[in-house]
């Protein structure tokens, strides 16, 4: 009977739109290309468009999307206050998870179908994605796709940060602020699967869940004010001296930096310990060179994607070990809040809220 079935040749599917994410202005600038003082909101700027099909090239493969994560940086990139502001407009997302619909020439160890967990720098919330084959990798089997959609900010970020940057070996301390965030959810469990005690910081008392039940040894809060951060100190060194450590935590892992850091964080680091600036989403502060000095320590930013294009072999080593760690089980990534493609604003809302958590993901289709 005609009319019931229509018959799309392979060409007619390759040019057939997709469903993409695109933000079209910077929600946080003014007309002069300068932060405004309050951003507005995101669902003005972010919309869900119908684009063109990308097409397979060689050394790259297409991947059909099941989850792309969201994070601060969606947020404040959308907003214009990210480092890298892309050309307008363009289709935010950094990871994503999904099944591999075309491998491009000379791409090796992937198949057509295989299960993957995928990292760019922008254009991840779309459809159907293509991505530079050196960074896909195959999801562990019975690991879902869900909770993997933000393996590459928030695993590779941590494990950076632990390993290479920190030198965090068994029975070291860890001290990890912005602890209910997604990289600092992902830093416990990895610190701990690395045989380590950690110490994790919260804002507020309602996150002190989240950490505890990713296996912190010790959830203490920091509050919002100095006279909070200075409690925290203390805080902090009681517990370092009940987990054997009387001389402060080995490395901490600040994801927050704003007045904590003066106020509690150098205080708490051992002598010769380091400090790795994950992130600042409490602000920055001029950091007191004199501070380091008198303790002996040491404060590195860790960015693991410049150091992952300068050192591409040791960078396989540490995906090739997180993803170790989830097939064994020893690190379980979750999937905290999934929403639905018609309500992706709604996780947008959560970072630009100051509400985020955890691994917040986007679904396209459920696997």
């Amino acid at each position: 009977m005609p009319g019931l079935f229509t018959f799309h040749s392979p060409r007619q599917m390759m040019n057939d739109p997709i469903r993409a994410i695109r933000c079209h202005q910077f929600s946080g600038l003014g007309e002069d290309g300068k932060p405004v003082p309050t951003p507005g909101p995101l669902r003005g700027v972010l919309s869900l468009d119908e684009v063109s099909r990308p097409e397979c090239e060689a050394g790259s493969v297409l991947v059909s999307a099941n989850y792309a994560g969201v994070q601060y940086p969606d947020a404040l990139q959308a907003q214009g206050l990210y480092q890298v502001r892309p050309p307008l407009p363009y289709v935010p997302g950094m990871d994503l998870t999904g099944t591999i619909l075309e491998i491009g020439e000379g791409v090796e160890g992937l198949q057509v179908g295989d299960r993957v967990i995928a990292q760019m720098g922008i254009g991840a919330m779309a459809d159907i994605v293509k991505v530079d084959a050196r960074a896909v990798w195959k999801a562990p089997d019975g690991v879902p796709l869900s909770h993997c959609a933000n393996v590459g900010r928030n695993f590779f970020a941590a494990y950076h940060s632990l390993k290479v940057i920190g030198e965090v070996g068994p029975g070291d301390l860890v001290l990890i602020d912005g602890a209910s965030g997604g990289v600092g959810m992902a830093g416990i469990q990895l610190a701990k699967a690395m045989g380590a005690l950690v110490i994790a910081g919260v804002s507020v008392p309602e996150k002190q869940t989240y950490p505890a039940e990713a296996g912190a040894d010790r959830v203490l809060c920091y509050g919002r004010d100095r006279e909070s951060h200075r409690a925290f100190k203390n805080d902090v060194k009681e517990a370092s001296r009940e987990l054997g450590h009387p001389e402060g935590v080995d490395v901490v892992l600040d994801m927050v930096q704003g007045e904590l850091f003066e106020a509690a964080l150098v205080s708490s680091v051992r002598p010769l310990g380091r400090i790795c600036l994950v992130g600042f989403t409490a602000g920055q502060k001029p950091i007191r060179p004199g501070m380091l000095l008198i303790k002996q320590a040491a404060a590195i930013g860790s960015l693991w994607g410049p150091w992952a294009t300068a050192n591409p072999e040791r960078h396989q080593e540490n995906v090739s070990e997180i993803l170790a760690y989830m097939a064994s089980g020893a690190v379980e990534p979750r999937a905290d809040r999934v929403f639905p493609l018609d309500r992706f604003i709604e996780a947008f809302e959560l970072f630009e809220n100051n509400e985020g958590r955890g691994n917040t993901v986007v679904c396209f289709k459920e696997e």
